[in-house]
Parts: structure tokens; C-alpha cells; sequence
């Protein structure tokens, strides 16, 4: 059986009485596909992805998650396959008739799983040998995520603990489509708070089944754990005999929880049922713990607490440090002092050390570090270790380039050699052509050395003059690394015959945080300097040409194309921004986590005493445009809260008004990003029709 052609079923993009819906997934290329040899947005979305990772307790299996889409029904379906490290043998575990997630091994031949395979989704393990699977969990509604260790478990599920509709409050009008608030946030990301927040309940895990849990975060809490909007599972852990769970949870209300980032780390106790703030006890005049404290992770002896924690309230791109909490003495150290480097993605290695992801100028890398704060490459070269599985002394790493999809690696943890393990989408890379990837560094208008990426299209001609766009990155505080996206992908825009210039401008963390820091109260400033210094370099190529360039961008990448329309002095032919920022006073309104616009503009725009925040507005985009000039397109999602529509409607209007040629296109069933299969083919065809229009 190949990856490409195989006939599975998933759940029904609708709720279906009748249980899941047969789903037909055949991906193979077509001859003509492999003919042309062309990378496009239909082939994309016939790769295989690979998801979540788990080592079994002794390095012997693995067990990985594979995505697939059937682009016809819109939809797709999420199977486990098992890796026998030693043969190298692979096979799918689950059936076909349901989508598994989330897995955890129980032993070394028994995983646990979220699968719908009864209906809603429930928690499952199974035999790997056998195929015997059991469920494990009878949970009203289903769960979104869970844990098992030792005789205990918890499960995650949502409770209702405000009433926030008008037919919550009034009993007789319970046709009412009424929503009713006294206080912040009254929407999230891509959902309006409807009283409804994910808890955590902790569980007996008794003869084979989890029983029904009790509600530790409180029912009357209107607290999210793990926190809103991603809820990541990943935040809260069990300790390795299941006495202890920590967990993450941010515990606001209203205003304060809209304008600040202050989580902490709690743990609950199973045999008191007491639960401790350990990140509010460990607090002192040095160290407030008033940021983000996310991720617990304990010690294989159950005595430590790893965690990543930074400093300031409201700044969600602060440096992620470090720290380790020690149960026996109550003792918390800073492990990563002195250090300027951020910490993701935490494994112990014994009681003593601990492996994680380091982002390290551009790329993401797995580094070592002892408690006493000694820190040791693993890995390096051009790739992005997103995440890993540590298991006996092995580590397999999830990682992906710009020019190759997520695929598993064997870690030589001595000389940090990478040695792949699967190839899911052999088929693409034996027939498609990508394009060469360039890594520059280039001298910014303060002196400073940028990271930029320069992609080229496939079969280069340095001969030949080619289309080169600027690619503006959003956050603002994210990386322009070695990332393989399936929304923005720099090999899709280069096999339309695209020169890529992807600058690592300020606030890219990855380059010290002084770096990163450097953009926030100032996004009109040093880094559309930084943009520009880019664009101009490559541009003394003799392969660009500088009559067909053209600028785009997402998010904080939209707000840098809407700026640059403004002050680009005729260096761009058409621009493209999708959900970006356009009024920073609207702007300031219409978004839910009011901590982010706080801190990057600098404060309130009532705030006439503020300079930073004052110098913020006075530049905002809608300023500068009376000097658009520039043919435009602008995307958005209608279901994007995070920088809501009206951006782009804004955007729209003072495009149209000036007579300048526009297009806007709004997805009704998306948010900040644009996920669905179809949805995204119709995206890459809008995008490459106008950037073909007129660079073309």
C-alpha cells in the first residue's frame, strides 16, 4: 500500500447520525503532473503530512500521525502509522474508518490515542502487535485531549460557566440570537465567547478505563485550560507515577486577562486533591513570574519541574527562559541565566539535563543544557526541528526545510548527524522540480548583518531577468526560518518563475532578543528599513528584474505591504496583503488580546502623553494612503477576530475610491489563515493571478 492511493473514511464534515462517512483518498500524480514536473497548489494538497511523534518507552517503535485530503470533499482524515526502528518496517494501526490523534504509549506495546471511531471523540488504546483496541473513555461530548500515567489520568472538555446568550438569561426566548457581555474579551481569535471554557478534569485510570474526572480548574471558573485560542494539550502534563498533574492556566477575567499575558503553572495533587500555584509561590523581588509560565514537564523521577517562563506581562515575543523547580526543597532556577536564546519544545534527559528545540539565526536546532546552565549544540544546518520524540537515549525530530515537507529523522545525539526515516511523499520529490534556496547575509542601513532568504525559481538562468517579490513575514515577532508552509509557500511561488527575497527584518526572534525586541513602538521604522535594504541588494543581481517586483505579505506582513504601498518611492509593480493591519486606532478596537497591541504600538491611542504610542498612530498605514499609486490585492478571512476584516475593508475602500486598481477577496468560512483545502487552492489561484497580471 502506497501513501498516495488508499481508500480510507473520516468524519463527516457535518455531524452525521449515521456515523463516519466513507472518505476515498487517491493523491498519486497524475502523468501529466509528472510531465511538467511543476510544483502548484493541486499537488500541495495531494502531499502526505506528517503530524504529532511518540517514541516507545524503550526507542523501539514509533508511532507518528499521517494527515491526507480528499481535495473533492473538502476535507481529510488522520491515521497512526508504527515505524519499527529496528527493520525500518511501516504500517498504518488504525482502521480507515475514523480519524486518530494525540498518541501516547502506555507500554512498550500498548498506545493510547483520541480517535471518533465511536462518534464523538473518545480516548482508545491498542495492542500494536494484536490490533485489540479498547476504548478507553466515556466521556459525554467527547474530549479534546487527555493524558494517562500510573493509576490516574485527565481529559479535557468544555464547561459552561457563564451565560452570555440572551437565551441563557431568558428562559421564554430561546430562539434569541442575543450575545450579552459586561466586560472583555467577547471574542477570541475566530469565536465569540459563548460562556463555554476547555478545563482540565482529573481522573482514576482504573482496570483499563479512565473514569469520570473532577473538574480541578472549578466549574464556576471562566478560565481556559490549556489556554485559549490554541489550547495545546501540550501544557499540561502528569508526573511519571500519575500522582501529580501540572498544568497551565492563565486565571483572569475581563479587561485584566485581555491586557496581560500572566499565566502560571499550577499543580494538583491526587491523593489531597490540593492544588499549588508553584510559579506565584516561587515569585520573589527578583523574579515576579508575571508573564508566561507554560509548558511544565516533569523529571523521569517526578522531583523537578521544567518550564519555559518569561519576564514582562503583555509581551508574548519576550525571551522564553528556562526554569527548573525542585519539589523536594521548593527551590526555582533560572537555568538559561545569562543567556540570549529562547528555549521550546523540553525533554528531560535523566534528572540532570534537559534536550529542547533552540531557534538559532533562522533555523531550529536541538541543543542540550545541564541544570547548571551548560549548554551544548546538537544539531545544525538549514532545517527546522519543529518538535522531537525522546525516548532510551534516542531522539527522532520532526523537521522540514523551505524545499522538503515535514519528514522524521534519526538524531546521533554525539555528532548530531541526521539520518531520515520516512518518506511520505517520495513521489513528489522523484517528479517535481524546487528551486534553489540562497542563505544571505545583508548589511542593514544601521550596519547590522540580516539573515535573508533568497529562493529561485527551478531550472535558473542566471542569463535571464526573473519577477522577484518581497516577502514580508507576520508576527511581527516570528521567524523567517527553513519553514515548509502550506499556506505560504515559498517553492509554490518560485515554480510560477518568482525570485523569493524573505528578509529576517527586525523583530525575527532567532537573533537575540535585543533583535527581536527592536520592532516593537516602532513598525514604521528601522524595520521597513530593513525590508527595503533587502529588496535593494538582491535587486543589483542581473537576474532581477526591476521593472516586476512586487510585495506581499500576511498578518504583520499584511501591515508592511499596506506601509510600503505608501513609501516604496515606485520600487513595486503590485502588492498583495492578506488580513494585515491597516488603521492602528480601529485596529486597537476591533482586536481581542489587547496586551499585543499594547505593547507593540506602545500604549492606548487616547494615550496623548505617550510618546511611543503617539509616534505609533501617527504612522499608521491609513495615513500614507493618499500615496498609494499601486495596483493591490487584499485577502481576509471573515471569521479572523485577531485583525477582523474591517481591516481589509478599510484597505479596500481607500483603494477604490483612488481609483487604483483592487481586488478583495474574503473567505466567509475562514480566520487569520486560510486552512481548507479548496479555500486554499482558490487562495493560491487569486494570489498568482494578479502577481501574473502585472509581473508578468
Amino acid at each position: 500500500m502506497t501513501f498516495a492511493a488508499m481508500l480510507v473514511t473520516g468524519c463527516c464534515s457535518e455531524e452525521c447520525a449515521h456515523g463516519p462517512k466513507p472518505l476515498q483518498i487517491d493523491n498519486a500524480l497524475t502523468a501529466e503532473e509528472k510531465a511538467a514536473g511543476k510544483f502548484t497548489p493541486e499537488i500541495m494538497w495531494k502531499m502526505s503530512r506528517i503530524g504529532q511523534q511518540a517514541l516507545s518507552p524503550d526507542g523501539s517503535k514509533l508511532i507518528y500521525t499521517l494527515t491526507q485530503y480528499n481535495m473533492a470533499e473538502n476535507r481529510g482524515i488522520t491515521l497512526l502509522w508504527l515505524r519499527d526502528m529496528a527493520t525500518g518496517q511501516e504500517r498504518a494501526i488504525t482502521d480507515y474508518a475514523s480519524t486518530n490523534t494525540s498518541p501516547q504509549w502506555l507500554d512498550n506495546d500498548n498506545v493510547a490515542f483520541m480517535s471518533n471511531r465511536s462518534g464523538s471523540m473518545q480516548v482508545w488504546a491498542q495492542n500494536v502487535a494484536s490490533g485489540a483496541a479498547t476504548q478507553l473513555s466515556d466521556v459525554e461530548d467527547g474530549v479534546e485531549g487527555f493524558g494517562i500515567a500510573g493509576n490516574h489520568a485527565f481529559y479535557l472538555q468544555r464547561v459552561k460557566v457563564a451565560k452570555l446568550k440572551g437565551s441563557d438569561q431568558y428562559a421564554d426566548m430561546d430562539k434569541s440570537k442575543v450575545r450579552l457581555y459586561d466586560d472583555l474579551m467577547v471574542r477570541h481569535w475566530d469565536y465569540w465567547d459563548d460562556g463555554t471554557y476547555l478545563h482540565v478534569f482529573a481522573a482514576d485510570y482504573v482496570d483499563g478505563k479512565i473514569q469520570n474526572g473532577k473538574d480541578i480548574i472549578g466549574a464556576d471558573k471562566a478560565y481556559d485550560a490549556p489556554l485559549a485560542p490554541y489550547f495545546d494539550a501540550a501544557e499540561i502534563r502528569l508526573s511519571p507515577d500519575g500522582s501529580l498533574l501540572a498544568y497551565t492556566c492563565k486565571p483572569l477575567t475581563g479587561t485584566e486577562y485581555a491586557l496581560s499575558t500572566d499565566s502560571d503553572i499550577f499543580l494538583y495533587d491526587f491523593a489531597t486533591g490540593a492544588t499549588r500555584n508553584l510559579t506565584k509561590e516561587a515569585a520573589n523581588d527578583e523574579e515576579r513570574f508575571v508573564g508566561y509560565d507554560k509548558y511544565p514537564v516533569f523529571s523521569p523521577d517526578g522531583r523537578k519541574i521544567a518550564f519555559r517562563s518569561q519576564r514582562r506581562p503583555g509581551n508574548e515575543a519576550d525571551q522564553q527562559r528556562l526554569w527548573v523547580y525542585d519539589l523536594d526543597t521548593n527551590e526555582c532556577r533560572y537555568i538559561t541565566r545569562g543567556q540570549d536564546y529562547c528555549v521550546t519544545e523540553v525533554a528531560w534527559d535523566g534528572n540532570d539535563a534537559i534536550y529542547f528545540v533552540l531557534p538559532w539565526r533562522g533555523t531550529h536546532q536541538v541543543a542540550r543544557i545541564d541544570l547548571a546552565g551548560n549548554m551544548k549544540h546538537i544539531t545544525s544546518g538549514n532545517h527546522d526541528i519543529n518538535s522531537f520524540a525522546f525516548a532510551s537515549g534516542r531522539i527522532v525530530a520532526n523537521m522540514n526545510t523551505i524545499s522538503k515537507a515535514v519528514e522524521l529523522y534519526d538524531v546521533n545525539l554525539e555528532s548530531g548527524e541526521l539520518t531520515q526515516l520516512t518518506d511520505v511523499n517520495r513521489e513528489v520529490y522523484d517528479n517535481i522540480k524546487f528551486g534553489q534556496v540562497q542563505e544571505r547575509w545583508i548589511t542593514t542601513t544601521d550596519g547590522k548583518k540580516m539573515l535573508t532568504w533568497v529562493i529561485l525559481p527551478p531550472d535558473f538562468d542566471p542569463t535571464k531577468k526573473y519577477p522577484t517579490l518581497l516577502y514580508c513575514q507576520g508576527g511581527p515577532q516570528s521567524t523567517v526560518s527553513q519553514f515548509w508552509s502550506y499556506r505560504w509557500n515559498f517553492q509554490l511561488m518560485a515554480a510560477e518563475g518568482y525570485v523569493i527575497v524573505a528578509p529576517n527584518r527586525r523583530g525575527c526572534p532567532s537573533f537575540g532578543q535585543e533583535w527581536t525586541d527592536q520592532i516593537s513602538g516602532d513598525y514604521s521604522g528601522q524595520n521597513i528599513k530593513d525590508y527595503l535594504a533587502a529588496i535593494d541588494e538582491v535587486s543589483k543581481e542581473p537576474w532581477v528584474d526591476t521593472d516586476k517586483r512586487g510585495c506581499v505579505g500576511a498578518s504583520y506582513g499584511g501591515y508592511s505591504t499596506y506601509y510600503l504601498a505608501g513609501v516604496h518611492e515606485g520600487r513595486f509593480k503590485a502588492f498583495i496583503a492578506h488580513c494585515g493591519i491597516f488603521n492602528f486606532e480601529s485596529m486597537y478596537g476591533h482586536t481581542e488580546e489587547l496586551f499585543f497591541v499594547t505593547n507593540d504600538y506602545g500604549g492606548a491611542y487616547w494615550d496623548k502623553d505617550n510618546a511611543t504610542a503617539m509616534r505609533s498612530y501617527a504612522n499608521s498605514p491609513h495615513k500614507k494612503v493618499a500615496n498609494w499609486d499601486t495596483p493591490i490585492m487584499i485577502i481576509t478571512g471573515e471569521k479572523d477576530y485577531r485583525i477582523p476584516y474591517s481591516q481589509s475593508l478599510e484597505a479596500f475602500t481607500a483603494a477604490r475610491v483612488q481609483g487604483i486598481d483592487a481586488r478583495l477577496v474574503s473567505f466567509e468560512n475562514e480566520a487569520h489563515q486560510v486552512f481548507q483545502p479548496q479555500n486554499s487552492v482558490v487562495w493560491n489561484r487569486e494570489f498568482f493571478g494578479w502577481l501574473n497580471k502585472y509581473l508578468k
